[in-house]
């Protein structure tokens, strides 16, 4: 049987038997590697030009991962300019399987912060810092120690239901006490006083001394949290928490007791026979399915290696280092959530934009391919081309044709850069958009294509104000005869459609609603995200006013003059019909292009759109990952309403807008 088949069908029952045994022998509690992020501090200052910073960075996260692998603290130097020091300390309630995987997680989040030269990341079960100095014994630091304290307040009554401070003196207590336990514990403690529960951890570079002047502050900036039910005390040397849950593993608690006796000796061995059996059995299927994973992505990276090595995409990693200018920040065009894009300047005098991957090693391969495989074999003139690739060097690169004039987002929310965009400029850029989606949701292809992030800011312009549509890293393909797909939710807050947020179920549809808040900003000149008191969002103020016949207020001031009377309403309509919160009611991209270009088409009657919530917009509009239940308003229950199609006195009759959705 091929390994990768076994893979694939058997990691299912393994995993089934690994769950069976490990009931089996854990105890009532179950270990956490508690990887939820307390605390993410990015430093403000970036590296020199023409040094290597990112390729440094991943040499020292190796370092350190060399030595958390068998410790729950690790520390690395790197001699590189600017120098590098970097510490990882996991709690030490933390089993070692569950220190590794809370490190994996502080390392696959702390890149959000590069290019800085400096950042910490505090997770409840371990902490991450590097920097571009020796910081191993700091303990406090006046304008970096920080303390966060949860939203719910703990109230306690009396008999006489008067409110009592005992909470208040039951984490004053568990404080003072697991802050003692720690300094004489070498650095860690964890304590309960009538369930209140605390741990307190020091990171081992930082001596005796310093660890007591960390703990203290952080004690008493926590005791400032009460009667909060949660509070961090996250300093420079250490960590203190307080809950009135129990966080910290089985075992974390200090022992008072004088002795054992000769039972708990005996259960003590048992307990430990059967935690060494458990990590045994952990640390052999963790290692299987690495080593599964790893094949696989060996396998991948060889197909790529032999396809581009027989193809005029592949570029040496050294030729696009150059010409980027070792990644100059001067070069730099943009961030994105894969990574950052640069200018670059081949041998040859071309200019091209190279897409400089930031990733994991779970991932990567399949956003890689998925980005290389589906954009090479598309040709459209509004979409960006994809030029060709690097896998060679210290991490992968995409090289793009140039689009000088950047994104779409900075001429249409700039009051200066506004002005240069007439309407004739924003219809051409709604209509090339509009059919650069289509050419991927269709285009005579069995695969059809779902961007699944179109947004103001993937849609660059060339010299000549041309629309192309880029950043595919979110792209998926859906076959003819699958109506829809499921996946997590990934896209950027305010374009996303209900249907995509609530349940995960994506189609061209989706790609749709997109559209069409884009088309609303364009020509209201507004982000999607701007709220008034008034009316609220962009979409319920455009509503609001094709209801009452007054479409026209809505289309930005600086081109209000130079369009007629009916023909930027229209193209609201169709955005309006684009963002209805019935799937089936939203046109193709297919008819949207007709009806933009068909002078005669009438625009069908659009439903009401569903509305999101004012607050989540304005706090998260950036996020990648989302709690959904309080996204959207009652109109998203149009979803699994009525799925009836628009009512038209006439539909557009044209073969391409009849095509099947």
């Amino acid at each position: 049987m091929n390994p990768m088949q076994f893979s694939a069908s058997r990691q299912p029952y393994c995993r089934w038997v690994f769950l069976l045994v490990f009931a089996l022998l854990i105890s009532s509690s179950f270990c956490d590697p508690r990887i939820s992020n307390a605390g993410l501090l990015c430093g403000s200052s970036n590296p020199p030009n023409g040094t290597n910073f990112v390729p440094n960075f991943v040499k020292e996260m190796q370092g350190l991962s060399e030595v958390i692998n068998t410790n729950h603290f690790a520390s690395y130097h790197l001699n590189s300019t600017p120098p590098m020091y970097a510490l990882a300390q996991c709690h030490q309630d933390l089993s070692q399987t569950d220190c590794l995987l809370c490190y994996a997680a502080s390392r696959t989040r702390i890149p959000r912060c590069l290019p800085s030269v400096s950042a910490r990341i505090f997770l409840d079960g371990c902490f991450l810092r590097y920097d571009n100095y020796s910081f191993f014994q700091e303990s406090v630091s006046s304008s970096l120690d920080n303390v966060s304290c949860s939203s719910n307040n703990v109230m306690v009554f009396d008999e006489h239901n008067k409110m009592v401070n005992l909470f208040d003196r039951n984490v004053d207590y568990a404080v003072g006490n697991v802050t003692r336990i720690a300094l004489r514990n070498g650095g860690f403690g964890a304590v309960e006083v009538d369930g209140v529960y605390a741990l307190a951890q020091c990171w081992k570079s930082v001596p005796a001394e310093g660890c007591s002047k960390c703990l203290q502050k952080a004690a008493k900036a926590v005791r400032g949290c009460v009667p909060k039910e949660e509070g961090r005390g996250m300093n420079n040397g250490c960590y203190l928490r307080y809950s009135t849950k129990k966080f910290y593993n089985e075992g974390g608690e200090a022992v008072h007791d004088h002795g054992l006796s000769g039972i708990a000796v005996i259960i003590a061995i048992l307990s430990a026979t059967s935690a060494f059996l458990m990590l045994s059995l952990s640390a052999a299927y963790v290692t299987y399915a690495r080593l599964s994973k790893r094949k696989k992505e060996l396998k991948n990276l060889g197909q790529i290696s032999i396809s581009f090595d027989k193809s005029w995409l592949k570029f040496k990693y050294e030729t696009l280092e150059k010409a980027t200018d070792y990644f100059s920040l001067s070069r730099k065009l943009g961030q994105g959530g894969a990574g950052s894009v640069f200018m670059g300047i081949l041998p040859n005098g071309k200019t091209v934009a190279v897409k400089r991957l930031i990733y994991n090693t779970r991932q990567w391969v399949e956003e890689f391919f998925n980005e290389v495989n589906l954009i090479s074999g598309i040709q459209h003139k509004n979409l960006v081309k994809l030029l060709g690739c690097s896998i060679e060097g210290p991490e992968s690169l995409l090289v793009y044709e140039y689009v000088p004039n950047k994104s779409l987002d900075q001429f249409i929310f700039d009051e200066k850069r506004a002005k240069l965009l007439d309407w004739k400029q924003r219809f051409d850029i709604i209509v090339g958009t509009a059919e650069g989606l289509a050419h991927l949701h269709g285009g005579g292809s069995q695969i059809r294509i779902i961007h699944r992030d179109i947004k103001s800011s993937n849609v660059l312009l060339d010299e000549n104000l041309n629309p192309k549509i880029a950043d595919f890293g979110l792209v998926r393909c859906l076959a003819t005869d699958k109506s829809h797909h499921s996946t997590g939710v990934a896209g950027t807050l305010g374009y996303m459609a209900p249907e995509y947020l609530v349940r995960g179920q994506f189609t061209e549809k989706a790609d749709v609603y997109s559209f069409g808040v884009l088309v609303l900003e364009i020509v209201c000149g507004k982000r999607n995200t701007t709220f008034t008191m008034d009316s609220g969002s962009l979409l319920q103020t455009v509503w609001t006013l094709y209801r009452s016949n007054k479409l026209a207020e809505a289309v930005d001031s600086c081109i209000r003059n130079e369009i007629s009377a009916k023909e930027a309403p229209n193209v609201l309509q169709i955005g309006l019909l684009c963002t209805q919160a019935s799937v089936p009611s939203r046109p193709s991209m297919a008819q949207v292009v007709h009806m933009l270009t068909d002078k005669d088409c009438e625009i069908p009657i659009p439903n009401q759109p569903p509305f999101l919530n004012a607050s989540v917009l304005e706090t998260a509009s950036s996020t990648r990952s989302y709690s959904t239940d309080s996204f959207i308003s009652n109109a998203v229950r149009k979803i699994q309403g009525s799925a009836t199609t628009s009512k038209s006195s006439r539909t557009c009759s044209s073969d391409e807008a009849s095509r099947t959705q």
